[in-house]
């Protein structure tokens, strides 16, 4: 045994005092033990005392867990027959004693008698530590409610709205660690959807007042924006959307048994699938909700597209006698005015406006009264006009039954079509942020043309660097929803028969797909275009300097001498403009006419060329 590990035992045990022959007896039925983090042991109470002496461990004796500290008991001074179950959390050293050996030892000495008081605290530490354990479990059992499923009962917590379904689904799927409650717009519509059964099935009779009023009134708290954090299923997960539904349901139906009196889980009362999903299936309750979630937020993503169009609008007005050097391929090709540049993207931008009011037509026909795939089978044939029509007055939306209740149940298609038109306009502003990157670039070393407005210090190490990092971020969420476009394709072709058990990864894609959009969005135009500004005397000297206003003088010198002008300015490093006078091919005023940034930068009447320009 080294010095270290005598010192580490001498001052556990409080064992300083002890004669050098005392001590040497102790390590005779003394086992020093090292464990790396993560590592399981066995001890028995009956052969031998186990003490802690550095580390974490967690042990666990008569289905009672805890987790103990160095300087402890692993095991009580007191011998049974049961055995303690440990792991390491970490690198950690434990004393073995043998029991019959100590009881001899401490009555050696008075110096081993310190001992003894030192191994009689760490006892009490230990039965310190289990009793408060004891009290958290006992604490634990009566804050949870047991209730059953087809596979069994479950404890569930007793301040859950969710029940043993959610519970089971929770556990099963996780998977992004993004929940239902991050979507409240989901949320919301999921609500909406079951508010809309509850009364429809009420108005049929299949519903009684009270149970039907506890359902729309749990609704209505779930739409103004609460119990929001008890839709805990992930995003992502097996079984079609059924754990979705659940979890919607059990809120719901605890939620409606407070209101009408009863405790959590008395589901005799009011059941979550008897009551708040009769007349319904997850599939069409679910994708009704997907459609209903979208049009919800939909505005949000039109009234983003709007602002960033009216704030290109205004740099396009802003910069309209800023005359520039466009360019193809990166090279230089003719001149444009910084204005007609941005009005580009406010075109470009304003297109998308009206596609993306177009395609959110197609969420307007959902499959309500469906039921499983589509026959309508548990449900009343009045049903499904009745419950569109109460979904419609409940959420402000237009909504019409589909035309084929099985082909709506199984068919992605709406879903397809938005994403393509999300992902289109993604990769519209990434071409645009390419640009802005690009026109900024510098501020010495490139092209220098605009200033983005400075958002944060972009360099550790770098002094006085600003990087363009909203254009940057807006080009990483075009590609997460480019990527998203692709997870939504490949899903809805996954479809077989009567359902398509994607949809779960179809929803999260296109919710998230549109939540980034609208967010991108309105931090483009509020944190960047706004505040662009241009450094207009840089780009008129571009401009003059450039080879490419040779392009304007075409109809006037003809192609040839253009061409061999062009060659000896680049070779020579003069000007265009001076060659053309020097060889009096132009006058001056000919010159400023055709050089002009009105005549440079749009359509103008032209003159037949002369015979000698040609």
């Amino acid at each position: 045994m080294n010095a270290n590990n005598k010192k580490l035992i001498k001052s556990v045990l409080c064992g300083d005092a002890l004669e050098a022959s005392e001590f040497s007896e102790l390590t005779k039925f003394s086992t020093l033990q090292s464990f790396a983090a993560g590592e399981a042991f066995t001890l028995a109470d009956s052969d031998e005392l186990a003490i802690l002496l550095s580390g974490d461990a967690e042990v666990t004796q008569q289905g009672l867990t805890v987790q103990l500290s160095a300087q402890v008991n692993l095991n009580s001074l007191n011998p049974t027959d049961d055995s303690v179950q440990g792991c390491t959390i970490s690198a950690a050293v434990v004393l073995r004693l043998q029991r019959d050996a100590l009881s001899k030892w401490l009555d050696h000495s008075p110096q081993t008698a310190a001992v003894a008081v030192r191994l009689l605290r760490l006892d009490r530490q230990r039965s310190a530590v289990l009793a408060d354990a004891r009290d958290t479990q006992a604490e634990q059992a009566t804050q949870t409610r047991l209730e059953k499923d087809l596979l069994g009962e479950r404890q569930v917590p007793s301040d859950a709205l969710y029940g043993v379904q959610t519970l089971r689904a929770a556990e099963n799927f996780a998977i992004t660690g993004i929940k239902l409650m991050h979507f409240p717009k989901l949320v919301t519509a999921l609500a909406m959807v079951k508010k809309a059964a509850a009364r429809a099935n009420n108005k049929l009779g299949l519903l009684d007042n009270d149970v039907a009023a506890a359902i729309s009134s749990a609704c209505d708290e779930i739409i103004a924006g609460q119990w929001h954090e008890h839709f805990v299923v992930d995003v992502i997960q097996g079984g079609a959307g059924t754990s979705t539904n659940m979890n919607a349901n059990e809120v719901i139906a605890n939620r409606g048994l407070e209101i009408m009196g009863h405790k959590r889980g008395e589901y005799q009362y009011l059941h979550p699938n008897n009551h708040v999903n009769l007349s319904q299936s997850t599939n069409d309750a679910y994708p009704t909700a997907i459609r209903l979630g979208i049009l919800l937020s939909h505005q949000e993503y039109v009234s983003a597209l709007a602002n960033l169009s009216y704030q290109l609008k205004q740099k396009a007005v802003e910069f309209s006698d800023v005359v520039k050097m466009g360019r193809t391929q990166l090279q230089d090709a003719v001149p444009i005015t910084l204005g007609q540049e941005f009005d580009a993207w406010f075109s470009t931008v304003k297109e998308d406006i009206e596609e993306a009011k177009d395609v959110v037509e197609f969420f307007r026909e959902i499959n309500m009264g469906a039921t499983a795939i589509g026959t309508g089978i548990n449900s009343d044939p009045e049903y499904s006009s009745l419950v569109i029509e109460e979904l419609s007055q409940i959420s402000g939306k237009e909504l019409v039954r589909a035309r084929n209740l099985i082909e709506a149940t199984s068919d992605m298609g709406a879903f397809v079509t938005f994403s393509s038109v999300l992902k289109r306009n993604a990769v519209k502003l990434s071409k645009m942020c390419n640009d802005l990157r690009l026109l900024s670039s510098g501020p010495r070393a490139g092209l220098q043309e605009i200033n983005l407005p400075p958002m944060q210090p972009g360099s550790s190490i770098m002094p006085g660097k600003v990087n363009p990092v909203i254009p940057e971020m807006v080009n990483q969420v075009a590609f997460q929803v480019i990527g998203n476009d692709i997870t939504v394709t490949m899903a809805a072709e996954a479809g077989q028969l009567q359902l398509n058990v994607m949809e779960p990864v179809i929803a999260f894609n296109v919710l998230q797909s549109l939540r980034l959009q609208v967010r991108a969005i309105n931090t483009l135009a509020e944190k960047c275009i706004q505040g662009i500004t241009a450094n207009e005397q840089h780009c008129l000297d571009v401009v003059n300097n450039s080879i490419g206003i040779i392009t304007a003088l075409n109809p006037f010198i003809g192609y040839e001498n253009a061409t061999r002008l062009a060659k000896t300015a680049i070779e020579n490093n003069r000007s265009v403009r001076e060659l053309v006078l020097q060889e009096g091919l132009l006058s001056i005023e000919e010159l400023d006419d055709v050089l002009s940034v009105e005549n440079m930068t749009a359509p103008r009447r032209m003159r037949k060329a002369a015979a000698s320009a040609l």
